[in-house]
């Protein structure tokens, strides 16, 4: 399967996982998804990272001063855990700060 049919089976698990209530799968699948789109735009850039998993491109994407705030901020609402909702940015729509970051990371 091609990096752009993996994002979107990935946001479609987390809209699927969404509705039926389950809100740390579809977190999961948004990382995920973002995790692919990242790689992905990497991989076009001929970037050496290494292996990163979800949260390591999620962290990536957080410190890249030269992406937009509103991306950086997508991406550190994503990487906030549950159990800190309270005392840092927190997204309650992971699926939306995943299309955010995935739309930016996928613009020609």
């Amino acid at each position: 399967m091609a990096h752009r049919e993996l994002i979107e089976h990935e946001l479609t698990a987390a809209e699927a996982a969404s509705k039926i209530g389950n809100d740390g799968k579809a977190r999961v699948c948004a990382r995920r998804a973002v995790a692919l789109a990242s790689e992905a735009w990497l991989e076009q850039h001929s970037f050496q990272t290494g292996r990163l998993d979800a949260m390591g491109h999620l962290r990536r994407i957080h410190g890249d001063e030269s992406a937009p705030s509103s991306i950086r901020q997508a991406a550190e609402r994503l990487t906030t855990t549950v159990t800190r909702r309270d005392s840092a940015p927190f997204t309650s729509d992971p699926i939306a700060d995943a299309r955010i970051i995935i739309e930016y990371l996928t613009a020609p």
